[in-house]
Order: structure tokens, then sequence, then C-alpha cells
């Protein structure tokens, strides 16, 4: 026989107390499901970052004293296929190209003596690039081309200089001879200039042979023509100094706008009368406050006493107005990058 206590309905009271009991008892449990997980999930993270830091290519200790660069594991690759497999022989580097081709891309062009329009008045430009102003300058002459994976190659081959990290084993990547040289630093461009008997060319020098003296926005006029320059991913890579011919400067130099950002002698520095903030033009790196963010890659920005170096020309990566003749971009002279590239000048004496 049933009690009378089994068998008597609950009321809306009981039911609604029971409710809540099952309700809480569920949310307890998929709280403690999800802490479980999330406590899960950490240690596995902490256990990979520690794997991670045993298999580092370098003491992050000395993280401070490298470059931090796109491609540097590139760069400790490519050195250490570098030493397995040894460097060009002269004659195998006067190979890589024709008598014709080497020819051209040794080619300098003269440019006259005389003022010319620098900067911009737009109050569009960014505040580095103001304002627009005269400089004279005597005659020089500057490099046609940006300096090629081949003719670095003779610098490598002349001098046992390592290779840019970016050339597997060694060697520069099939079908690039004529591509310009990347992955090389400020340094890296010194070094070269110096030993071909030439040196960097100025912000000045740079910018008047790339647009004339009268003023011109890129080096064929003032509107953007994606036809004649290699910018913003349209091929995804920088490309053979000679494929934009339609692209040349008043003066006929090549590649003024777009494929590398070229490095340049100067220090990156306001221009007279510039109202751009102090801060901007003060070289700044990443500092971790702790072992922990050094070891995540958690830095903070802080100002130091280096300079930045004044670089032109925007690249394959830049969006197209930073193309512009007149555009300043800078970096650390230590720097290397897979658009990072330069060419050189010379005095007339």
């Amino acid at each position: 026989m049933k009690s009378a206590k089994s068998t008597r309905p609950l009321s809306d009271a009981e039911r609604l107390k029971r409710k809540r009991y099952l309700t809480a008892t569920l949310i307890t449990c998929v709280t403690l499901a999800m802490i479980g997980g999330s406590i899960h999930v950490v240690q596995l993270g902490a256990n990979r970052l520690a794997e991670m830091r045993g298999k580092a290519t370098y003491d992050l200790k000395e993280e401070r004293s490298r470059i931090r660069a796109a491609g540097e594991e590139a760069v400790r690759r490519a050195g250490e296929a570098r030493v397995v497999m040894g460097l060009y022989t002269p004659e195998e580097v006067e190979a890589l190209l024709t008598p014709a081709q080497w020819e051209e891309i040794n080619t300098m062009i003269e440019i006259p003596a005389g003022p010319f329009i620098m900067g911009t008045g737009s109050e569009r430009a960014d505040d580095q690039n103001r304002p627009e102003h005269s400089v004279t300058l005597p005659a020089y002459r500057i490099d046609k081309y940006p300096v090629t994976n081949a003719q670095y190659a003779r610098f490598v081959a002349a001098t046992g200089y390592p290779p840019p990290g970016n050339w597997p084993g060694g060697k520069i990547p099939r079908g690039r001879e004529l591509h310009p040289v990347t992955m090389v630093s400020w340094q890296n461009a010194q070094r070269y200039a110096q030993w071909a008997g030439k040196r960097l060319p100025t912000e000045a020098e740079w910018e008047k042979a790339a647009r004339g003296t009268d003023g011109r926005r890129w080096p064929w006029g003032n509107a953007m023509d994606a036809g004649r320059l290699n910018t913003y991913y349209n091929t995804g890579s920088t490309t053979e100094v000679t494929r934009y011919p339609q692209g040349a400067s008043p003066y006929g130099v090549m590649d003024m706008a777009g494929n590398v950002s070229q490095w340049t002698a100067d220090d990156f520095l306001p221009y007279e009368g510039s109202s751009a903030p102090a801060e901007l033009f003060k070289a700044k790196r990443g500092v971790a406050a702790s072992t922990e963010d050094r070891s995540l890659k958690v830095v903070d920005l802080a100002f130091t006493g280096e300079r930045y170096k004044a670089m032109r020309g925007g690249s394959w990566k830049s969006d197209p107005f930073s193309t512009s003749s007149y555009h300043r971009n800078y970096s650390l002279p230590h720097y290397a990058s897979d658009f990072f590239g330069f060419r050189c000048a010379q005095d007339v004496k």
C-alpha cells in the first residue's frame, strides 16, 4: 500500500524549489567543467611555451642585440647553409647574367646641378613630408636601378661577406638574379657601397632623381598609375628591376616607386619649419619588462639614443600613396626585411 506522502501531489512552491535546485546543480557542473577545461588549456599553453623556449635558435637574453625584422629565422638558416655550401666563385657570378645585362644594371645616370622642389605642402600628407621647400644640389650620379641580387653576389664572392638571409644555401633563388637584393640592413648597404667605390644617396639626391624639378608626386607625374610600379601586393613579391620602364623618372632612373623601400645615407630628421611632433623622429625599441614578457615577446616601446635612417620609394608591400616621391619612411639601421633594398650614388668631380 502506498503511503499518503508518496502519492500526495507537489505544491507549486515545492515544484519551484526543486526546479531551482536542479538548475543550480546544472550550472555548477557546467562551471566546474569550464574551469577544468581552462586549466587544461593553460597547462598545455605553458608546456608549449616551455617547449618553444627550449627550441629557441638563440638565447632569449641576447634578443635585444639581434635583428628584429622579417626573415630573421631565414637569416640564421641561410647563414648555416652558406657555411656548408660555400660562396659563389667570381666565375659563377659572372655567368649569372649576359655581358649586356651586366652593362645595363651597372649603369649610373648623372643628375645635373641645380635646385628642385623637395617635400610637399599638401595637408593630407604625413607630417614628416612637410613643408615643401627648395634644395639646390651639385651634380651627382645615381644608379639607374636598385642594386640587384646578381650585383650583391659579386660583392659576396669578392669579399666573403655573408649573403642575405633569403638566399637558400647562400645562393640567389633561381630566376631572381635581376630582382633587387633584399634582407639588407643599412650597414650591409653601406658596406656594399664602399666596396663598389660609391656611397648611399642622400635623401635630397634620391628625391631629385625620382621626381625631377617640377614637384611632381610620382616619377611619371601627379596621378597614381598601378601599371607603372610594383606596389600594394599587386605581384606578391619583388620584381625584376627592368620590368617597369614606363615608371622611369624624368632622368630615366628606374624603380623609384615601389618594388623595394630604399635606404638613404641620412638620419631621419625633421625638415626646417616642420610641424611634425618631435617624438616621431626619436628611435624606439621594444623593451620587455620581465623575463616572462621577453619569452612571450611582449614588449613596450621605449625611446633610445639611436637615430632612424631615412628610407624612400615605398615597396611591393606598401600602400600606393607611400610610393610618392616625397614620402619619407624610416627604420633602425640594423634592421633588415624582405622589402628593404638600396641603390648607390657617386660624386661628380
